[in-house]
């Protein structure tokens, strides 16, 4: 049972870390070439559009496995590590840093401030790098826990 507890965090942290990186290496610096209005709205439009039940079961899904290994792995540094990782770095840094934004994004008018697009995305991704890399090095800890668990 714990390998597959196991397995399943580690493998929703490694697909959160591959969804965020896309953003962080690519899709940020793509609406950043197109002029700020269709940035805005084409943000706008993805932050509606993924708040479907696939993305938000893996993202809060994800978040209650590595709150229950917290507890039931809490003698393996491995799997304390990365589940503290996810639950901080990714869920909360979520919560805390990237919602927040998102929901001022979505009060602004798309022909509005290009100043305030700017500092949205430099701001945003940069949160959007911190909860990539906490959702990959939680995936990597958890994945070794793996190799760690007795069968």
């Amino acid at each position: 049972m714990l390998f597959a507890l196991t397995l399943a965090a580690a493998l929703g942290c490694a697909l959160l870390g591959g969804l965020f990186f896309a953003f962080s290496n690519f899709v940020m610096k793509a609406l950043m070439r197109i002029p700020a209005p269709s940035g805005i709205a084409a943000m706008q439009a993805i932050n509606v559009t993924v708040l479907n039940p696939l993305f938000l079961g893996l993202f809060f899904g994800t978040a209650a496995l590595c709150a229950l290994l917290f507890f039931l792995r809490w003698e393996s540094p491995f799997a304390l590590g990365g589940a503290a990782l996810y639950l901080i770095g990714t869920f909360g840094v979520t919560m805390v840093f990237n919602v927040p934004r998102n929901n001022a994004l979505a009060r602004l008018d798309p022909a509005g401030s290009v100043s305030a697009w700017r500092r949205y995305v430099q701001e945003w991704t940069w949160w959007n790098h911190v909860r990539t890399l906490a959702a990959v090095a939680a995936a990597a800890l958890l994945t070794f826990d793996l190799s760690q668990l007795k069968t």
